[in-house]
């Protein structure tokens, strides 16, 4: 991994910053100083900043704004996947933590920590997961108190469990739901007579989309988002 990299993702610095840092002299590997951030760096590499020595690189926890078509998968023939908008060396070897649809945007968290995803894909988790949902028609009082209670959709034994839903607008809310069932999301609007014309994920458990992030881009998560899970 380059060295600017590794710096990025074990303290609290950007990745520009983390730049200036090494060309500053105040990064050192092994006691030696490096001042390339092109530096080729392992995991187990004993790297300093300012003299204090930083935590191995280790396992790798990333929060994406995902854009619309690309898909949530490590590898696709037809498309894009969110993996090709990652620059990190052994991209293979991550996966994602709590797919989109191609069509959604919002909050995707990728890892290769299986554990610390499954903690977050596993319907046992009870993982709350929170949308800005943008319905074709106008959403009513009637509909809102049928989300909340749960919707029956075709095809399944179960309806689905309560959903939070605040409203911002006629067309608009922001609703939180704690399954991940196929398409849930637009088979409980249709399931009221209504579509969805844009979904956006702003949260999943404790972790929220951080607002600096345009569309495409991603960072490595803190230690407390981490421990969130």
């Amino acid at each position: 991994m380059r060295l600017d990299k590794y710096l990025a993702s074990v303290s609290a610095l950007s990745r520009s910053d983390a730049k200036k840092a090494i060309r500053a002299g105040r990064v050192s590997i092994a006691g030696q100083r490096q001042s390339d951030p092109r530096y080729a760096v392992s995991a187990e590499a004993a790297v300093s900043l300012d003299g204090e020595l930083l935590r191995s690189a280790g396992k790798r926890y990333i929060m994406l704004n995902k854009p619309k078509d690309y898909v949530s998968a490590t590898k696709d023939r037809l498309h894009l996947t969110v993996l090709d908008l990652l620059d990190e060396d052994n991209a293979e070897q991550l996966h994602i933590a709590g797919r989109l649809d191609i069509d959604t945007t919002g909050l995707v968290l990728i890892s290769d920590d299986g554990q610390w995803s499954h903690r977050i894909t596993s319907p046992n988790s009870d993982c709350k997961k929170t949308y800005l949902l943008e319905a074709a028609d106008p959403i009513n009082d009637a509909d809102i108190t049928r989300l909340q209670q749960g919707i029956a959709l075709e095809g399944d034994k179960h309806p689905t469990r309560p959903a939070q839903v605040q409203r911002s607008d006629e067309h608009t809310i922001r609703i939180t739901i704690s399954e991940g069932r196929y398409h849930q999301l637009k088979r409980m609007l249709g399931a009221i007579g209504n579509r969805v014309d844009e979904l956006h994920r702003q949260r999943i458990g404790a972790i929220e989309l951080d607002p600096e992030l345009a569309l495409g881009e991603y960072r490595f998560l803190t230690t407390a988002e981490i421990n969130s899970v």
